[in-house]
């Protein structure tokens, strides 16, 4: 059967209770045979089971050939520009922890197929216990603008090493405490501040000129929506919760 992203969410919400069973992960070796007690495997082995789960239920589906970006799954498999979906999970008593995606692959990939920004993400917020029983708190749906931010010195949440930009990064989306950035409140905001950062990074910055009228112009024509981009500099503050909201 055929399913949208939305429709896969209420499924496991709704009739399955995923909110409401429990878990293990098991592995063996010869004629060793344990119970996995690290927290940061369950968040690698979450696509696999939603693999499994889309399979039992014979939901349609086809996988992604590209590990290094959204989506995972492709719910339509005659038209892979809709119903696009990407597992993502975390440790719940920690702050998301993934990787979106690679910034600079990302901001060429929405600029050619711009139906990529529309991406759903499934996110599972999981718990271990000590002897290894997985739950999941938490399930959301989120599109990347509603969970994602800005930082201080980037317009987005941005991996940072030795001065080079690797991948964006979550905001904490379902919290209000002690945060210093509001989540995007739009898709053309979080394109803005898509934009800004192609320009503000070194190795994007030769193609900042044109990044903008080319997404612009490609989502027009796929989607037939003529997007109104701002200007980040327009935007940038009320991204800054104030000293006094935090």
């Amino acid at each position: 059967m055929k399913l949208s992203p939305k429709q896969v969410y209420d499924l496991l919400v709704k009739e399955d209770k995923i909110l409401e069973i429990k878990g293990q992960i098991k592995f063996f070796l010869g004629d060793i045979d344990i119970i996995v007690k690290q927290k940061d495997v369950v968040g690698n082995i979450m696509q696999e089971w939603v693999q499994g789960w889309l399979e039992q239920k014979g939901v349609e589906y086809a996988l992604s050939d590209h590990s290094q970006m959204p989506p995972d799954f492709f719910l339509n498999k005659k038209d892979k520009t809709v119903d696009l979906l990407e597992v993502k999970a975390f440790n719940r008593k920690a702050s998301p922890g993934f990787d979106i995606a690679d910034f600079r692959m990302y901001a060429d990939e929405i600029v050619s197929k711009p139906y990529m920004l529309d991406v759903d993400y499934l996110i599972f917020g999981y718990d271990m216990s000590e002897d290894g029983v997985v739950t999941i708190r938490d399930i959301w749906m989120k599109k990347v603008w509603e969970m994602t931010r800005r930082m201080k010195d980037w317009p987005v949440n941005l991996q940072i090493k030795d001065k080079v930009v690797h991948k964006i990064r979550p905001a904490t989306w379902y919290s209000t405490s002690r945060v210093e950035f509001n989540v995007f409140e739009s898709k053309e905001d979080f394109v803005s501040a898509i934009e800004e950062t192609v320009y503000q990074n070194p190795d994007t910055r030769d193609r900042a000129g044109t990044w903008r009228n080319r997404f612009v112009e490609n989502y027009k024509k796929q989607y037939g929506v003529q997007l109104n981009i701002p200007r980040w500099n327009e935007i940038a503050d009320k991204y800054i919760v104030p000293k006094g909201k935090k």
